[in-house]
């Protein structure tokens, strides 16, 4: 079918298939709109249970315990603006980025946005264009480009009747392809909602622990609060305005208030950043996955070295020593560069002189092409289809190259004038030499390399080629064990998780055997990506949560166990709501959102609540059993509630700087910073608003008391600290080898875990 017999669906056949709903509608990118994320941050359970807790202070006149009223707001617009952000910037992303393309309707060519195209459209492709939708060629030849979906970087040849997956690239040639599949039924319409139906399946590990613990603090609070309410102004007669204050401070101290919102913006800044560098994610969270990635498949075209060809050097053959870079020189300046191959070509031949009397262009079936000088043609092409029965003659020349890893050209002169349509070579060839191509390595890939090995990521390289070329270029970019190399073809069903525990590059590997290594390493516990950037950016955001959660945990663990002792002595809780505000914005608020923004490339070990915990647990019980002490002591000399309030506050203070000191160690400038600024709002809060938070005048009793029971925190939260580092470090090394390991293991760790402390 020539190009004129070609004439398009009429306006009434599209009109009928838009109907049908036969159109190239991209898919739906699941993103929130603006209202529902201002609803979902403002409409949340725990918003209303602080408009509860906030309108029954207004009601009995507390207004000083409203100080925590200020951060759930800010709390609320940070979080709504963040997500704004994140969504104004990630919704630039799109794997479909063409927006319109030529198409033939009623005969006569039109640009046509890519969303109004519909199924038996015939466009018409040409170099640079992505393919909208899944297509077949009725006419022409292209080369294109799937990386984007296989992963392959190699350019495949489409002729007339070939398929086109929607999502690759057209690198050269010209052709008409019908559409196929559109809309929802395309390929990579398929591969979209493939990817985003695993975002619940694949929830980060990190959220899911948050979410669970906050499932439970919203169960836990309603029975705790009605008790402590009912104990304090049924059972104490403590009156109405303190029963509803002491309730509210042992409530607002169990609300991790701040936690999620951290989180959310911390993934959500990380997604941005990662957005900025054209990197799409189909859920924030995924950038926890990335941050957990300890080992990462790479390809060798496109990755480790450019998406192009380059010329290394060039070899004469044994029975020609004339100048061969003339003669391919003069080649080049004939030869149109439509191709990658020409490309590297032009790029190296600068000086040609000859000018040809016709060419020979290269097509998929002949593999080479050629340049007529009289009635003399040049041949550069494939050596077995350019040699045919003279390959033997001529194999020990060149095959050495091929077995370093260099693509081998043949450079040869025929007898006679080819012609496109006379192209059979039917006479001997005279050989002159021989073009040796690579494609080069990139100029980061090394230093990228260095540093996934700093992280402690390895590296594994699957590829379509020769083992021996990937290795050669492995090594070149310095990748680690890039001499432990096997053809994938001898790998038999059952062998692919010992292969990739003793090999890291993989050759001849066909696309679908990708997904056989991928699942061998993550049945070895591995966390795998096949290509990536993010691991620091997830690194950063993971352990500063992990770190961060630790503080706010801190004040969470307290509070129940306060709680609980409060409901079981029939005492009243200690502290205020203004005073648990105080502790909570400067010993967690403040510093987990600065230490947030530190950079941070430690490799992730264990799972998030378990470390979490660890770091936690001491500092909760350290000061409940400091607290505790004090209200019992209080009782027997007779401490007003302002002064047990006050010397609470103070304790609390303290041990959660001795939380933030542990949890940040080893100090840096940038940590000794965030310690001395929380230090400093403490001091000014102290000194300039004390009624507002509630804080009354220590006499001698009481700082008598405060200073036995500080020093004792100190050494019961050393030596909790030491017991769950252990514990910390055991559950991690059990998380890697589960049942098999041993009691020597057990003990090592342990003793590992208690020398962290610092």
């Amino acid at each position: 079918m020539t190009d004129k017999q070609l004439t398009g669906l009429t306006q009434a056949e599209v009109n009928l298939r838009i109907q049908n709903g036969q159109v190239n509608h991209a898919v739906d990118d699941q993103s929130k709109t603006t209202s529902q994320i201002i609803r979902e941050n403002v409409f949340t359970y725990f918003n209303l249970i602080f408009a509860i807790l906030a309108a029954l202070l207004v009601l009995v006149g507390a207004w000083n315990d409203l100080t925590f009223l200020p951060v759930i707001i800010l709390n609320t617009i940070i979080g709504i603006i963040q997500e704004l952000r994140a969504k104004k910037v990630l919704s630039k992303l799109n794997v479909m980025n063409a927006t319109e393309i030529t198409a033939l309707r009623d005969g006569q060519k039109e640009k046509i946005p890519i969303e109004q195209l519909v199924k038996g459209d015939i466009i018409l492709l040409q170099t640079g264009d992505q393919v909208p939708a899944d297509a077949r060629v009725v006419s022409g030849e292209l080369r294109v480009n799937e990386a984007l979906l296989t992963g392959e970087a190699d350019e495949i040849t489409k002729e007339k009747d070939a398929e086109l997956m929607s999502g690759s690239f057209v690198v050269s040639g010209k052709a008409y392809a019908v559409l196929e599949k559109v809309g929802k039924d395309s390929y990579i319409s398929k591969l979209t909602i493939e990817a985003k139906a695993m975002g619940s399946s694949e929830q980060s590990k990190m959220v899911r622990s948050i979410n669970r613990l906050v499932k439970w603090v919203g169960i836990i609070i309603i029975p705790v609060g009605i008790a402590l309410f009912s104990q304090s102004f049924f059972l104490n007669n403590i009156g109405l305005k303190r029963s509803i204050t002491s309730m509210e401070a042992a409530l607002i101290g169990m609300i991790p208030e701040g936690l999620y919102l951290l989180t959310t913006v911390a993934l959500a800044l990380a997604a941005m950043k990662l957005a900025r560098k054209e990197v799409m994610l189909h859920d924030m969270k995924s950038v926890e996955t990335l941050a957990r990635v300890n080992v990462l498949c790479v390809d060798k075209t496109g990755t480790i070295t450019e998406p192009k060809m380059a010329v290394e050097k060039i070899v004469n053959s044994k029975a020609y020593s004339g100048d061969l870079d003339q003669v391919i020189a003069n080649f080049a300046k004939n030869m149109p560069a439509d191709n990658a191959t020409m490309k590297a070509i032009h790029a190296h031949f600068k000086n040609g002189t000859k000018t040809a009397t016709s060419i020979l262009p290269f097509t998929s079936v002949n593999k080479y092409s050629g340049v007529i000088f009289g009635q003399q043609t040049i041949l550069i092409g494939a050596p077995e289809m350019v040699l045919r029965d003279q390959y033997e003659q001529y194999q020990d020349e060149f095959e050495k190259y091929a077995a370093e890893g260099y693509r081998v050209l043949l450079v040869a002169t025929y007898p006679g004038v080819l012609t496109e349509e006379s192209s059979t070579l039917k006479e001997k060839v005279k050989v002159l030499g021989y073009i040796l191509l690579s494609n080069p390595i990139r100029k980061e890939a090394k230093s990228t390399f260095q540093y996934f090995a700093k992280q402690g990521v390895d590296i594994k390289v699957i590829s379509g080629d020769n083992p021996v070329t990937v290795a050669r270029v492995a090594k070149q970019a310095g990748i680690n064990g890039a001499d432990k190399y096997i053809d994938a073809q001898t790998i038999k069903d059952g062998k692919y998780e010992k292969a990739v525990q003793e090999y890291n590059v993989f050759g001849r590997v066909k696309p679908e055997q990708k997904r056989k290594f991928v699942v061998a390493l993550q049945n070895q516990g591995s966390t795998v990506a096949m290509t990536g950037d993010g691991v620091n950016e997830g690194r950063q955001v993971v352990n500063n949560i992990q770190r961060s959660a630790s503080l706010f945990l801190v004040k969470n663990i307290f509070s129940f166990l306060m709680a609980i002792f409060a409901l079981i002595m029939t005492i009243n809780y200690p502290l205020q709501p203004a005073q648990i505000t105080l502790i909570s914005a400067f010993t967690i608020g403040l510093p987990s959102f600065l230490l947030a923004l530190e950079t941070n490339h430690q490799r992730i070990r264990g799972q998030f609540m378990p470390n979490v915990l660890a770091r936690a647990i001491p500092g909760g019980l350290t000061d409940w059993l400091a607290v505790a002490i004090l209200v019992i002591a209080g009782s027997y000399i007779s401490l007003d509630h302002g002064q047990v309030g006050t010397t609470a506050t103070t304790l609390l203070v303290l041990v959660g700087l001795m939380v933030m000191y542990h949890i940040s160690a080893p100090m840096n400038k940038f940590r000794l910073m965030v310690m001395g600024l929380s230090i400093l709002c403490i001091i000014g809060s102290v000194i300039f608003l004390p009624h507002l938070f509630s804080l009354t005048m220590l006499n001698n009793k009481p700082l008598f008391i405060l200073m036995i029971l500080f020093f004792a925190a100190v050494t019961i939260f050393r030596w909790l600290s030491k017991v769950l580092d252990g514990v910390a470090e055991v559950l991690i090394v059990f998380d890697q080898k589960g049942k098999n390991m041993t009691f020597a293991e057990f003990k090592e760790a342990y003793d590992r875990g208690k020398k962290n402390i610092k």
